[in-house]
């Protein structure tokens, strides 16, 4: 199962934007939050999930790369 809803709740429930706003393959940044609110939304992603993204992450852009993203690493933490 995606975790795309769980990050745009997340996402809601941090910087109050709706879900509806968000469009999965538009830049994060284009919803408003900055460098270093992306950089926060990114440590609140992983105590959620209870994983730990990699170093690239700054290189990720959409809300659909990042639950790609936070899908396999929870797929490897269950295997």
């Amino acid at each position: 199962m995606s975790s795309l809803k769980d990050l745009q709740d997340l996402i809601q429930e941090k910087y109050g934007i709706e879900p509806s706003a968000l469009d999965p393959s538009a830049s994060i940044r284009g919803a408003g939050l900055d460098s270093l609110a992306l950089v926060e939304f990114l440590f609140a992603v992983e105590d959620r999930f209870g994983i730990s993204l990699p170093e690239q992450q700054t290189e990720i852009d959409t809300l659909a790369e990042l639950a790609t993203l936070v899908d396999g690493l929870r797929a490897t933490q269950k295997a």
